[in-house]
């Protein structure tokens, strides 16, 4: 019998002669310098791509965080998320911020950090509480002038009401300020809570309330002129326009009024009284179910009636307040004739009739402001009180009228327009 065995081996090596020559003749064609001179020009594209993407977020990052000097804006205001506080019943606490742990260490300036203050140092700045140093008194408390240990003068707001009601108020407006940061509203300084005494420390706000200067003042002398009480509704706007849009959830003031708005020394309104606010969101049609609380003459008819609240109830209210700017009343006045009690069914249907709405403005201001912003401004009082939630306008669409009224008149432009002169009604 005839095998063939060293045949097959080497024809095997043959093959292999064979596939080992064409791997060569592969590595002849894509040698391997070739492939690194396409594999490093892709991988060098790809790196500048991805530094190019990373350094235009972060310019993104950094100019949406940078303040802008525009005190016109709302872009310096900012909302801080964080869990509720839990307040230290020791009246010797020292000196803190409200937030606990690593982040007590952030009181500075720009930070605006909440201090904790002893009832001591309270008492103290205010020389022992002394009747001298009232500067008002509200619903809940007394607020008195003070004087901190660095010289900071302050308005220091003792509660004198006890239970859950004022409690809850108390937490609730510390808590909430504590996170707000915006130059339209009044800023908190710090607070004092131990078992038996509920002090807040607030800045000090010069020229008292839009209120005061409006219905308690000498009102012949009345420095309210129509650019001052422009540029006041203008920063109310931006206030609410940050409470209700700017912040996630949004905040409901609930309490918004003339006596909640104070005056600095240039006579700039902030808004102020954060103890009924509510924390939530009306997005999607979503309704907060809560007890009827404000103001009479201030609340919303669907609040009123059904407790239901939404952002639109401050912008009733807020429409209120402009109102009072407007006319020089007060929302609800029983010493007027009848028909006249209540400002916002007085004033309503004038609104829109260019003869009547002459008539029902402020005696004070009597020449100081043209047609065309009396029309301007009676027609965003007018959508303000709608008795209709949904016909109301969002803040923003208010600040974004009132812009160019404030600007002309800060600018002394009169241009398209006439003075107003017409005689105002002796009932006014």
């Amino acid at each position: 019998m005839e095998t063939n065995p060293p045949a097959s081996r080497t024809h095997t090596e043959d093959d292999n002669r064979h596939v080992v020559h064409h791997h060569h003749g592969h590595q002849d064609v894509f040698p391997e310098t070739t492939i690194l001179v396409v594999v490093i020009p892709i991988v060098i594209v790809v790196l500048l791509i991805a530094i190019s993407l990373i350094v235009a977020l972060l310019r993104r990052v950094k100019s949406s965080s940078k303040p802008n000097g525009n005190s016109q804006d709302n872009t310096n205001c900012m909302f801080v998320a964080h869990s509720i506080i839990t307040f230290n019943a020791n009246p010797d606490a020292k000196g803190g911020c409200l937030y606990g742990g690593s982040q007590c260490s952030l009181p500075s300036a720009t930070y605006k950090g909440v201090q904790v203050f002893t009832y001591k140092e309270l008492e103290s700045a205010t020389d022992g509480f002394t009747e001298s140093n009232v500067v008002g008194k509200g619903g809940f408390g007394t607020v008195y002038r003070g004087v901190l240990r660095d010289g900071t003068l302050s308005a220091i707001k003792m509660l004198h009401k006890e239970g859950k009601q004022a409690e809850r108020a108390f937490r609730s407006e510390v808590d909430l300020l504590s996170r707000l940061q915006c130059p339209y509203l009044v800023d908190l300084l710090g607070y004092c809570a131990d078992n038996q005494h509920k002090l807040m420390v607030f800045e000090y706000m010069s020229n008292g309330t839009l209120h005061d200067h409006l219905h308690l003042s000498d009102r012949s002398s009345s420095v309210l002129n129509w650019g001052i009480r422009m540029r006041i509704a203008l920063d109310c706007a931006r206030a609410l326009e940050f409470l209700h849009e700017h912040t996630i959830p949004s905040v409901i003031h609930r309490d918004f009024k003339s006596t909640n708005i104070l005056l600095d020394e240039n006579f700039r309104g902030k808004v102020s009284d954060f103890g009924l606010a509510k924390i939530g969101s009306d997005k999607q049609n979503g309704l907060i179910s809560t007890r009827v609380l404000g103001t009479t003459g201030y609340l919303a008819p669907e609040y009123a009636s059904t407790g239901k609240l939404t952002t639109k109830s401050d912008v009733y209210s807020y429409g209120v307040v402009l109102l009072e700017l407007l006319t020089g009343r007060v929302p609800i006045d029983t010493k007027r004739p009848p028909g006249e009690h209540v400002l916002v069914s007085w004033a309503l249907p004038r609104l829109t009739n260019r003869v009547e709405v002459a008539e029902m403005v402020d005696p004070t201001l009597q020449g100081q402001l043209s047609r065309k912003d009396l029309i301007q401004v009676a027609a965003i009082a007018a959508m303000c009180v709608q008795t209709e939630a949904d016909y109301r306008p969002l803040m923003t669409d208010v600040v974004q009228s009132l812009i160019p009224i404030v600007h002309n008149l800060s600018s002394g432009s009169t241009s398209g327009s006439f003075r107003f002169s017409k005689r105002v009604s002796p009932r006014s």
